[in-house]
């Protein structure tokens, strides 16, 4: 059974005595009370409204007991039949408990001609008319339920679309892990194994960027702040390794640390231009940051002086796990760029929203 269904079963006699309905109900009976008492021989408009009132609320009940009915699916009649029948007996019921209660009022006058005709075309009226007003609002009903069921199916798909985007998200961050955790202890290694005695403080280093670091590889969202912080940590346990080989400096807009992005945003650029750039080279290099918020726009640069692209050579696999990161984060609306510099080097480009996070 369909959402919509479900919804539509819970109602019950809540629905069929809804005012909408009750509103319509009175408003037509109203209307036929009233022509009825026009004829100069007619019963007083009190007693031909009176009548018409009983005979709607009684219709208007049986239509939508019925409908209920009809949501719960039964072999036989179509159910759009089985209301219409159901109109047409309460019809003569109604009058007959309109009549019935004239009669309790004043047992004489419920018996004068006056009265008899008006509940004989009350009667008429209601059978004429009665089934093409129920088709009508049958119609109207079955359009209302498609439009809220293609409206629930709608939800339904964007909400199924968002977790699936949400587990995509999560799957990539997790790539993230291994692949940053595994290149800074080979470095690490590498000190240890050279018998280097910078290795004891850039392993203090380390462990207390990596303390810092990993509990935010956890988190959907991170701030250009805390990357910025992450990436200066970086690069001070990387030019503790390297000390003549790699110099860094960071150029920050005021104000733009509030702005939201992925988790290692910052530092997978940073990360890919030392592995790539700067590690690769005799002479190292240089790396600069830049980071700049501009018609509601966030800038990042990382531009490094290192060996440049290699040939032919596209993102790796940090850079191109990041791009899609970017693009789950920010609904398509983020552009990652690789560009060689002249005389050497490169540089990586990011543009995104400047969404602040809210604190």
């Amino acid at each position: 059974m369909s959402v919509g269904t479900e919804r539509h079963n819970r109602r019950g006699v809540a629905l069929a005595l809804g005012w909408p309905r009750v509103r319509l109900a009175l408003g037509v009976s109203v209307a036929f009370g009233a022509l009825n008492s026009v004829p100069a021989a007619a019963a007083p408009v009190y007693v031909t409204i009176g009548h018409a009132v009983v005979v709607g609320l009684v219709v208007m009940l049986a239509y939508g007991l019925l409908e209920q009915r009809a949501a719960k699916p039964s072999p036989g009649l179509p159910p759009w039949v089985v209301q219409l029948i159901g109109v047409v007996i309460s019809v003569p019921i109604g009058v007959l408990l309109a009549h019935s209660i004239s009669m309790a009022v004043d047992m004489h006058s419920s018996h004068e001609r006056a009265q008899t005709t008006s509940l004989i075309a009350l009667l008429v009226e209601g059978l004429l008319f009665g089934p093409w007003i129920a088709l009508g609002a049958m119609v109207r009903q079955r359009d209302v339920f498609v439009r809220d069921q293609a409206l629930e199916f709608e939800l339904e798909r964007s909400e199924l679309e968002r977790e699936a985007s949400e587990a995509r998200l999560r799957l990539l961050q997790a790539q993230v892990k291994p692949h940053f955790l595994f290149n800074t202890l080979a470095n690490v290694q590498a000190l240890v194994d050279t018998g280097s005695p910078r290795a004891s403080g850039v392993l203090r280093s380390l462990t207390a960027y990596l303390r810092a670091a990993v509990p935010r590889l956890q988190e959907s969202s991170t701030t250009i702040g805390q990357e910025l912080d992450l990436a200066r940590a970086y690069l001070e346990v990387m030019h503790m390794r390297m000390p003549d080989r790699l110099q860094f400096a960071l150029r920050v807009d005021e104000g733009i640390g509030e702005v939201g992005c992925p988790p290692m945003t910052l530092l997978t650029l940073v990360e890919n231009a030392v592995r790539h750039g700067i590690d690769p080279g005799e002479d190292g290099g240089r790396i600069d940051i830049d980071v700049a918020a501009l018609d509601g726009r966030c800038k990042v640069r990382v531009t490094d002086t290192g060996v440049g692209l290699r040939a032919g050579g596209g993102l790796g696999s940090g850079l191109a796990s990041l791009r899609e990161r970017l693009q789950l984060a920010f609904d398509g609306d983020a552009e990652l760029r690789l560009e060689p510099m002249e005389p050497r080097g490169a540089r990586a480009s990011l543009d995104f929203p400047a969404r602040r996070v809210a604190a």
